[in-house]
């Protein structure tokens, strides 16, 4: 009986919250600053942002300016607050260039394979019957093809002389074998939602498939999808270490977290720096964008809608109800 009068009750707050006119997306936005380590996430890619906007000028020194008079110089303030490589080329400076490079793969590669994906996805999922069986089945050879190796094939292949290049090779790479999971996420939903009441009611009233697709499928599948980009960053910034790790990324000067790594692990024991902070920075930002992934996983989940004022108005009546218990019992002393 308690749990029936508890489920009212929360059935009666959510009533009232729909009432007050708040979108999900407003109300994700809360439930979202609730979440600390999602916020701690999105500060911490804020200021990667950052330093990829102003890598050009803030850093104290530039990437390719060498001092071969201080080569593997340990960390000193304020000179070279992470110490210096073989070339003399300041870590710190190299690690926030470096910055640029990853954000750069990491939100292109993930925004072409959101476009494929979702292009291949919504129309596997929309058509359904034999179409989406040979659609899928072409996902499913791709699956067969192990990522990495067809990843450090494409970049053998295809020609990488200057940045420019390297960059673009890492795109179309990524783009090539990046986009299967999003394409079955993308059909999964249109599958579940192209049955729904509100789909029926477009098409009998006369919608075309362009607009049940782009008004109706497509903005109630985004949820999922932007949860599924945010989770899929952190492999996209490994991925481009790795490649650039085994020397097919960037191509020098241009710093790489995953090529700075691999041009000091030879010297762990005497000069660990070189290794320590590159490696640093790949983790925390692999962890700022799983924490921010995994808030907004939460923060979207539909059947999370009113949560947020449910919950202030549970905690602010148990405030209340404690005060008046203290005051009585206060005044009964």
């Amino acid at each position: 009986m308690e749990l029936n009068a508890s489920e009212q009750a929360r059935r009666e707050e959510e009533a009232r919250f729909a009432e007050r006119g708040v979108s999900l997306w407003q109300d994700a936005w809360r439930r979202l600053l609730r979440n600390r380590m999602a916020v701690a996430g999105l500060i911490f890619i804020s200021l990667l942002l950052f330093a990829a906007v102003t890598a050009d000028f803030l850093p104290p020194y530039s990437y390719r300016e060498a001092d071969y008079d201080n080569t593997r110089a340990a960390p000193s303030w304020p000179d070279h607050i992470m110490g210096t490589d073989k070339l003399g080329r300041d870590v710190f400076s190299r690690i926030w260039w470096g910055v640029r490079i990853s954000l750069t793969v990491a939100v292109v590669g993930s925004l072409t394979s959101l476009i494929i994906g979702i292009t291949y996805g919504s129309i596997s999922g929309y058509l359904g019957g034999r179409v989406d069986n040979l659609m899928m089945r072409f996902v499913d050879v791709m699956y067969g093809f192990p990522t990495l190796l067809f990843i450090i094939l494409i970049m053998v292949v295809l020609p990488s002389e200057n940045a420019v290049q390297g960059m673009v090779n890492i795109f179309i790479a990524i783009g090539v074998v990046g986009w299967m999971g999003m394409a079955r996420l993308i059909r999964g939903q249109f599958l579940s939602l192209r049955e729904k009441e509100f789909v029926l009611a477009a098409r009998m009233v006369g919608a075309g498939t362009g607009r049940i697709i782009s008004r109706h499928l497509l903005p109630n599948s985004l949820g999922p999808a932007i949860v599924s980009l945010t989770l899929g960053i952190p492999g996209l910034i490994l991925t481009e270490a790795t490649l650039s790790f085994i020397g097919l990324g960037v191509p020098p000067p241009y710093p790489s977290w995953g090529q700075m790594v691999n041009e000091g692990w030879r010297g762990l024991r005497s000069t660990p720096h070189l290794t320590i902070y590159p490696g640093l920075a790949i983790t925390l930002t692999m962890l700022a964008f799983n924490f921010l992934g995994d808030g907004l996983r939460d923060a979207l989940d539909p059947t999370m809608r009113g949560t947020t004022l449910v919950a202030s108005r549970r905690r602010r009546r148990k405030a209340l109800k404690a005060a008046e218990e203290k005051r009585a019992a206060a005044r009964a002393r």
